[in-house]
């Protein structure tokens, strides 16, 4: 008898290819474009103020208006989509509840991720838009926009909108003091659950 571990084989390794999207196939899944980018993406960063590495999810009603969202920290090097929608669901699941007794879906979920490197597609990216779009099939949402946040500021991947700030590096002032520093520089990370 042999005592080891399997080695994966070409079905795992195809599966795992199969949970991340290209940006020409996110663009055919028909995401509702966003009415105001500058204007929802700033409010993301003002209610979360999101380091490098951390991902924002938020749902909006019909109305547009804000209905929940969340900030969490997102392991850098995943680019397995499973592993982002479980993440995804876990955050959703706390905010809001699900709407899967509704025959269509009347709210819809952004995703904004602040992350360091280039504004363009990458890998980690692929994973994430598998991961919020499963997510949302899974909790009953309208799967919205995917925004990247970087150092150039914010992309929206397949809408070829984009703007200069905010950006990964610029944090809005509380008012009531400096903002507390890091050894890395950067504003102190907060981790928060916003809703209304």
């Amino acid at each position: 008898m042999t005592i080891g571990f399997i080695a994966e084989t070409s079905t795992t390794i195809t599966s795992r290819a199969s949970r991340n999207l290209e940006a020409a196939e996110w663009t055919g899944v028909g995401v509702p474009l966003l009415a105001n980018p500058r204007d929802v993406i700033k409010d993301l960063h003002s209610r979360h103020q999101p380091p490098p590495s951390t991902a924002v999810v938020a749902v909006y009603d019909p109305d547009g208006r804000i209905r929940a969202s969340a900030s969490f920290a997102a392991r850098a090097d995943v680019s397995d989509g499973w592993e982002r929608r479980n993440a995804l669901l876990s955050h959703l699941r706390r905010v809001i509840p699900h709407d899967l007794r509704l025959r269509q879906p009347v709210r819809t979920a952004v995703l904004m991720v602040c992350r360091d490197g280039k504004g363009g597609w990458t890998e980690e990216d692929g994973a994430w838009m598998w991961g919020l779009r499963d997510a949302c099939t899974l909790h009953g949402l309208r799967c919205g926009s995917y925004v990247t946040l970087t150092g150039e500021g914010w992309n929206i991947i397949g809408e070829n909108r984009n703007g200069r700030t905010p950006n990964s590096t610029s944090y809005p002032r509380r008012a009531g003091g400096p903002v507390p520093a890091v050894p890395g520089g950067g504003p102190q990370p907060l981790r928060r659950t916003a809703a209304r």
